[in-house]
Order: C-alpha cells, then structure tokens, then sequence
C-alpha cells in the first residue's frame, strides 16, 4: 500500500477484501493526495470502503449507444451490430448495467427461444453484448465483471450444404437485373464471399495477369489471389471499359457508392421467389463455387486456398460431393481375394441370390 505518481498526478495502491486496487487521487498535489489516501485507509480499517464504479448510475441503454458509437460503428457489419442492439434493448431496456445479471441475461436468452429465434442469432446477440460488457469493464471501468461470461452459448448448426444445380442457376439468372445478375455470376466463378465482392476495387484486378485480388476478408484475413476463368474476364474487361471515374469500386451503386449487403439479400430472396428456387442464399453461390470444384476432381487443397480457408477443417465439408475419388480404395478388397471374379462366375452357372454361399477368407 501507499502513494505513487503517473506522470504528474498521484495514485494510489491498497489491498480491500483480499483484492489490489489501483486509484487515482486526481490530484497533483502530494498532500492533498496523501489526506486522501489516509482517508481510504480508514475506511478500509473500519469496513465503509466499498468500491465505486463510474458505471453505477449508467442505464443498458447508456451502455449500447456508447459501443454503437466507440466499437460497432468502425466496423463493415456495422448495421448488423445495431440489428442485435436493438434485440437487447427491447428486453434490458433502461435497466441499470449494475442490474444485469447471469440470471437476468439467462431470462432473455430463454424468452428468444421461446420466440423460435435460431441459435445463431441468438449467440450474436449474446456475442455483442459481451463485447458491449468488456469495453465496460476493461476500458470505461464502469462494471467490475462481465456476467456474460457465466451464461453458456446455444449449440449451432453450421452445416448448411445447399448449392444450385445447373438448372436453378439457369432460372436465378433469367431473373435477376442486370446489376444483380453480374454479382450473382462474379460469386458463382470465384467462390467470393459477397462483402469481398461488393468492396473489390480496380486496384485488385489484373487483366493481364488475369487475377482478382481479395485486400481485405472476413475477419481482416491476409489478402488472397484468385485466378479469372474466361466468364469473369469477359465480364469485368466490358466493365473497365464503361467504369465511373468517381469511384474505385468495381461494382458500385448507381450513386457510385459501396451496395449495401442487406439490399443485395433482399433483391436476391425476391429473384429466388421468382425463379421457385426455396432454401438458397447469396451465401450459397460460394457452395456452389466450391461443390462444382470438388465434383470435377479438383484437389481439396486449391479449394481451400481459392475460398480463403485458413485450415482444411472447413473445406472437408465438401469432400463427400466427389464419392468417386474414394472408389479406388474400395476396389482393392475386390483385387484382395478375386471376389468379382468369383461372383461372375457363380453367376453365369444361372444361380440365384439365395443359393450364393459365403466365401470363406483366407
């Protein structure tokens, strides 16, 4: 315990309940800092020091505007941050943080269920305000623990293995708006993910090279390159011919602006109604991309790489699309023991089925 400076300003460090507090006097003065410090000592002493948060008087909603404002506004999903807000805002309400509990979070939880909100959605929501609690405890010291933390995260199901047939595309494109219909064919020849599509700029393309590259991906990922098939180069040498000098975008607004993600989905879901093609999101492109790749024998390897996944864990969910690659491992038990030859044999001498006897291994 005692007195130390910070620059020019004295704090001060004490044990109460078993546990190191770091304080600022506020003050620059030694004397005034040492009044107060002795004043703290005989609080502890006498059992009436309890520790005051800044927060203690700061309402949820207090707490939501200020990590809309600080943290989520800086991010690209910064819309879809505000969309889980407002999910926890309509259940905490002008509550006080110091009000919120495990138990009460588990409330919320329980009552999304209940709604048949899906696990994932409900996992974001508890995600942000997670995140909402850390910047309260770690940054603005208005909280000294994050009950978040205590409530457990649903079970997800993230294994969605819908892609279109050749057919379906076919209807989507027939469909789809000129402007639509170029995104829709960009996703289906390179497996992009559409907040890559949507921010790819002139920069990243290379008509010679005949190359897109991805600077930034999901999650701020290191860049990747992606080879142009001859659709894509058609497609994006008509463009460099007509593109807008106002902006750097390679599929802008028509106020040469960034597309909103939410806007693209919304006129995707009205195309599919149109075409009779149920279950498929703009997401689904990218299976799509990377199905027709596993189903013509390319390797799981390049897979990976032209999708971006940092490990293989992710492109296995597509190997049981190619079932004739594994036909040579199970064709060795016929070589093994000559059973083929066996059974044609048996055959040709106009036996049946049920009067076929077990061949005995060796």
């Amino acid at each position: 315990m005692g007195l130390y400076k910070r620059g020019s300003v004295w704090w001060m460090s004490f044990i109460a309940s078993g546990k190191r507090y770091r304080k600022s006097t506020e003050s620059e003065d030694h004397k005034l800092a040492q009044r107060i410090y002795d004043k703290v000592k005989g609080e502890i002493a006498e059992g009436k020091w309890f520790e005051r948060l800044r927060g203690k008087d700061k309402t949820f909603r207090e707490m939501m505007e200020k990590y809309l404002k600080e943290h989520a506004s800086r991010l690209k999903s910064s819309k879809s941050f505000e969309g889980y807000s407002k999910n926890l805002l309509s259940f905490f309400g002008n509550c006080f943080i110091r009000e919120i509990s495990p138990r009460l979070i588990n409330e919320f939880k329980q009552k999304r269920i209940t709604e048949g909100v899906k696990p994932s959605t409900i996992n974001r929501d508890l995600a942000t305000l997670r995140k909402a609690f850390n910047l309260a405890l770690r940054e603005w010291e208005w909280v000294n623990d994050n009950p978040v933390t205590k409530v457990s995260m649903e079970r997800e199901n993230n294994k969605r293995d819908r892609w279109l047939t050749n057919e379906e595309e076919q209807r989507l494109l027939s469909e789809c708006p000129n402007w639509l219909q170029e995104l829709v064919l960009f996703a289906l020849n390179t497996g992009m993910r559409l907040s890559e599509i949507l921010g790819l700029t002139w920069r990243g393309v290379d008509l010679f090279r005949r190359t897109v590259i991805v600077f930034k991906s999901k999650n701020n990922d290191e860049k990747r390159t992606i080879p142009m098939n001859l659709t894509v180069f058609e497609m994006l040498k008509a463009k460099a011919k007509v593109r807008s000098i106002k902006t750097d975008l390679v599929f802008p607004s028509q106020a040469d602006t960034l597309i909103d993600k939410c806007n693209v989905g919304k006129a995707f879901r009205v195309v599919t109604r149109k075409a009779g093609i149920e279950d498929c999101r703009f997401h689904d492109l990218r299976h799509t991309f990377a199905t027709r790749l596993v189903q013509a024998d390319k390797d799981l390897y390049q897979v990976q790489v032209l999708l971006g996944h940092k490990t293989n864990m992710m492109t296995q969910r597509y190997a049981h699309h190619n079932p004739e690659s594994l036909r040579d491992a199970v064709e060795v038990l016929d070589k093994k023991v000559g059973l083929s030859h066996n059974l044609v044999t048996i055959n040709e001498k106009g036996a049946t089925p049920a009067e076929l006897t077990p061949i005995a291994s060796c």
